[in-house]
């Protein structure tokens, strides 16, 4: 298992000087921000990017995210120049040798939390997801905002975007991916990098939008869409460990060990605090609802030698951060990790 970090460049308030620093830490997951989804992302950037990881003694082990520009989710005549530029963008990214790409199939939002920080009994602060809440947050009514949500689409330009899904259920958001996966896949497998769906968070459907990549089943329908060992999964145990019908240690044996198809993993904890709500915690497996050990155990039995990070994070000791991305308590998650690690393989 090879341990990495999300950085937002230089921008993080998380010095990239400063990950290089926590123990174990060999790689990072990273993007580059400042162009236009859609639009292809340029060789010099991207080379620049890899120097600027490299100088500090780690590799970029994921780009996270290549974003989906919204004509493909929707299926619009536009999609075919969006996908040639996606194509193109994983050329570029193949080329500079990046392994894995790590992406979503999310209509308008990925991540959604009803608020960024909701105060814990110990004084710390973190993500939630309350239904009720979110509920009240519809952008069609108006009643309540969400935080978190992308200002980007100007006035008016939001509700737009939604009434354009309304068309689009389930069925004809799979078929939507399956187009896409059947264009991009070939490339990747030319490129020799690998595809990483990341599930939908929360694994369920909201404001009405479809959602997709929730469940085993759904999981399972998507490797079916291509034959390839380069069209994969990013498993989340945070996204998919929320819905209590979800066994995640099953999935990490099943798609990990028995598919072969885990390319990168994310390891956070949640505590699921009523229906369709829960609050993102300490990676401790007391401190959640998931049961660390076996997690960590699952991927080591079969073998993953994958990149995964430690995901999410409470903000602990007074640091202020972008939203679950603080540096602290992301790193008392890895080094949790890392202890772990050590001890399942030691007790073999």
């Amino acid at each position: 298992m090879e341990m990495s970090f999300r950085w937002y460049g230089e921008d993080d308030p998380v010095q990239i000087e400063y990950i290089a620093q926590i123990p174990g830490m060999k790689g990072i997951v990273t993007a580059i921000y400042d162009v236009p989804v859609g639009e292809v992302w340029p060789m010099d950037k991207i080379v620049a990017l890899k120097k600027r990881v490299e100088s500090v003694g780690l590799k970029i082990s994921v780009i996270e995210s290549v974003p989906v520009h919204e004509d493909i989710k929707l299926g619009l005549p536009t999609r075919d120049r969006y996908i040639e530029n996606y194509k193109q963008t994983i050329r570029n990214l193949g080329e500079a040798g990046i392994p894995v790409i790590c992406y979503n199939f999310m209509p308008v939002f990925d991540w959604t939390r009803s608020d960024l920080a909701y105060e814990l009994p110990d004084g710390s602060t973190t993500l939630i997801y309350d239904e009720a809440t979110v509920q009240k947050m519809n952008p069609m009514l108006g009643e309540l905002s969400l935080p978190g949500w992308d200002t980007s689409y100007g006035e008016g330009g939001l509700k737009g975007l939604l009434q354009q899904y309304e068309g689009v259920d389930e069925e004809k958001l799979w078929e939507h991916l399956e187009y896409f996966i059947g264009e991009i896949l070939p490339v990747a497998v030319e490129s020799d990098v690998k595809m990483a769906i990341h599930p939908d968070d929360p694994p369920w459907s909201i404001f009405g939008l479809p959602r997709i990549i929730t469940n085993k089943q759904n999981l399972e329908r998507f490797l079916d869409l291509y034959d390839s060992p380069n069209h994969g999964l990013t498993l989340c145990s945070g996204s998919l460990g929320c819905d209590p019908n979800n066994d995640f240690v099953d999935m990490v044996k099943y798609f990990g060990g028995i598919k072969n198809r885990v390319h990168f993993a994310h390891l956070r904890n949640v505590k699921i605090t009523g229906e369709k709500s829960f609050w993102e915690t300490a990676h401790l497996s007391s401190h959640g609802s998931l049961d660390f050990y076996e997690i960590v155990k699952a991927f080591i039995d079969y073998g993953f030698e994958g990149p995964f990070r430690p995901d999410h994070g409470r903000m602990i000791w007074g640091e202020k951060g972008r939203p679950g991305y603080g540096l602290y308590d992301r790193a008392l998650g890895a080094v949790y990790i890392n202890g772990l690690i050590e001890a399942i393989k030691k007790s073999k």
